[in-house]
């Protein structure tokens, strides 16, 4: 090694997976693979497995015998001099955790929940666990950058996770209750209720990614992947894969017939994505209601997971003809004969043995989903059943778990106090061109940098690709002109989203890393009564304002006030490192202005979030002591065993790592 050469601390064996080992493996090497703490990835040029052991040799010929890795062709084993258990599961964890996310390999990897530990001297190693990476990025294991993976759609909703306390407690208990459950006709669904990023739809691709491999377990005493230190590994057993199947639709089906039922569109398409990268699962597994609703009775499905439930329709009128006459067809073929009170969510519960409902009533946003009473009684049914479960940890904001009702509640006028934001970047704006041009910037940082708006204005540009002479914007703003999203299917990586503006539609489920949420003309203060009113004429979403004749149900303005404030919530908490505020209404503009001191100073283009943690704007004294202590919850999706960090005063963004 040349003087000048930093010793990496680590050296990377590269193996045939079969056959002798290469002479040039020195005989500490060997000595090493036989009786050490190592990290190995096996692979060829389509498909990868990662794992971990203290002897490799035995590892490696225990491999050789599964006929699921018969097609791999080369080892690379990782060995230092100082790595022990915890080190080697910390690696093995991040990079199954990259793998999931990067497009260019199928990772063979089983889905028994990836453990954290903390252990000593861990920050230390996981900078190794960099240049790592690095380094089988240049022996093209890995085809992207850490950035370009981080930031996929297929990253983000990767099984390949660790979870949280809260997700795997619900997911033990829901498996648990499936296995057991000796008349699944006698009990309603399980039902798991959280707020925007607590990780209901990783909670339900895990799931699912679960169910498929316990169904398929075989007598193979190498089927767990050899190791017990994974979350779940104590459900993989025999007698739990015997229970799991004996109440199968088809008994003679090689596994479970399961789905995840999606009702929007763009985030169904990315799932789809996922599941095609994903062993075990497939893109089929994907549906929307119509779907399950269409099934025939002989082909009911196992176990139906359905993400954002509160999004399943009542009989409404639909977005298009062929689905307005399709709705009482189904009814008809499933009940024997139309009545409009059946919902999508009866459609669920017949076509499926087990159901598990992902929810949170307060991301509604239109009245056709289902309602309060529909909601109301399902998790009063949960409750009863003791199936019922709470996420209560948001993993997406770099901010307290406070922040994400926050504005909600402060467009409710619910008098919230202000939560815990550590180095999290909120700003509200008066000039939009700036808070543009400070996005784009973003957006040439880290990514996924995007636009947002209520529905305040009408969609004119819709058809300019046909039709040159229409008008190619939707909303003017301090000069800027900028259309609507011109896709609804996976906008936020689409290739011209940093120039669009996106909707809820587009944007429900999904993460972004900087956030421009515009707030329009649909939402303004009123000095009369001091409250934040709804003003039905600058709100453009037809569907989301329309009465239900098939009903008999009107929507007053103060029903669809509570719609309008639910999207902008929903679009207030799309940012991970942080979100930038442009208020139409001066009104309204003025009061959220409370909490950013020094936005209605002359010339001032924006203004951060200035108000102390437990208090409201023009509070004096103490903080009040019954305030939650402030948490942050860092945005690392790779090492989430860091997800909750007490900030102090003075804290600096150096004490809080980043992916």
């Amino acid at each position: 090694m040349n003087a000048q050469e930093k010793d990496p601390g680590y050296r990377l064996e590269t193996l045939p997976f079969r056959g002798a080992l290469p002479p040039d493996v020195t005989a500490e090497a060997q000595q090493r693979l036989g009786n050490w703490p190592a990290v190995y990835v096996i692979d060829n040029t389509k498909q990868v497995y990662v794992g971990e052991t203290t002897n490799t040799l035995v590892r490696r010929l225990q491999h050789q015998a599964d006929p699921k890795k018969a097609a791999l062709t080369t080892m690379r084993v990782v060995l230092h001099g100082e790595f022990n258990k915890s080190a080697a599961l910390d690696l093995e964890s991040y990079l199954i955790r990259l793998l999931g996310g990067d497009s260019g390999r199928q990772s063979l990897n089983g889905n028994l929940g990836l453990q954290e530990h903390d252990y000593y001297d861990r920050p230390r190693y996981r900078e190794m666990f960099e240049e790592i990476f690095e380094r089988l990025r240049e022996e093209r294991v890995f085809s992207q950058s850490r950035d370009q993976i981080i930031n996929s759609t297929l990253f983000k909703l990767s099984p390949f996770k660790s979870l949280t306390a809260d997700q795997e407690r619900s997911l033990a208990a829901i498996v648990e209750g499936i296995v057991q459950t000796e008349a699944p006709d006698a009990v309603g669904p399980f039902v798991v209720q959280g707020g925007p990023g607590t990780g209901k739809t990783v909670l339900g691709v895990f799931l699912m990614k679960l169910l498929a491999d316990l169904a398929l377990l075989t007598e193979d005493p190498d089927e767990t992947d050899l190791s017990t230190d994974e979350a779940f590994h104590p459900i993989f057993t025999r007698e739990n894969h015997e229970r799991l199947l004996r109440h199968r639709v088809d008994p003679q089906a090689e596994g479970l017939t399961i789905g995840i039922v999606v009702p929007q569109q763009s985030l169904r398409r990315s799932l789809k994505a996922v599941f095609k990268h994903t062993p075990g699962l497939h893109p089929d597994m994907v549906v929307d209601p119509w779907d399950v609703g269409q099934k025939k009775y002989a082909e009911k499905y196992d176990v139906l997971i359905v993400d954002e439930a509160h999004r399943l329709n009542l009989r409404a009128s639909q977005s298009s003809g062929v689905q307005n006459a399709l709705y009482p067809k189904i009814n008809a073929h499933l009940f024997g004969a139309d009545d409009p009170r059946y919902t999508q969510l009866d459609w669920i519960v017949d076509r499926s043995v087990h159901q598990i409902l992902l929810l949170d009533p307060r991301q509604t946003v239109r009245p056709a989903d289902l309602d309060q009473a529909t909601v109301g009684g399902l998790l009063e049914r949960a409750h009863t059943e003791k199936r019922f479960h709470a996420l209560t940890s948001q993993l997406r904001v770099d901010a307290s778990d406070e922040y994400v009702e926050f504005f909600g509640q402060l467009l409710r006028g619910e008098d919230p106090v202000a939560p815990g934001l550590g180095e999290y970047d909120l700003r509200l704006y008066r000039d939009f061109r700036q808070m543009r041009e400070d996005l784009l910037e973003k957006e040439a940082e880290f990514g996924l940098a995007r636009l947002a708006a209520g529905y305040a204005w009408p969609w004119m540009s819709r058809g300019t690709a046909k039709t040159p002479a229409v008008q190619d914007w939707d909303i003017e703003l301090d000069g800027v002109r900028l259309p609507w999203n011109r896709t609804d299917k996976e906008w936020v990586t689409s290739s011209d989203a940093v120039n669009e503006v996106g909707s809820i539609h587009t944007l429900q489920g999904y993460d972004l890393n900087y956030a421009g949420v515009i707030i329009g003309e649909d939402l303004t203060w009123d000095d009369s009564t001091q409250r934040v009113v709804f003003r039905r004429e600058n709100y453009h979403d037809k569907r989301g304002k329309r009465d239900n004749g098939m009903l008999g149900r009107t929507y007053s303005d103060e029903d669809l006030r509570e719609y309008v404030i639910n999207v902008y919530n929903v679009l207030l908490t799309r940012g991970v490192r942080g979100t930038y505020l442009y208020v139409v209404d001066e009104g309204l503009r003025k009061q959220v202005a409370r909490w950013f001191p020094g936005i209605e100073e002359p010339g001032t283009a924006w203004a951060p979030f200035g108000v102390t943690p437990g208090r409201r704007p023009g509070d004096i004294g103490p903080v009040d002591m019954a305030t939650p202590r402030t948490e942050v919850a860092v945005a690392s999706d790779v090492f989430p065993g860091d997800a909750r960090v007490p900030l102090r005063a003075g804290d600096s963004a150096a004490r809080r790592p980043r992916p």
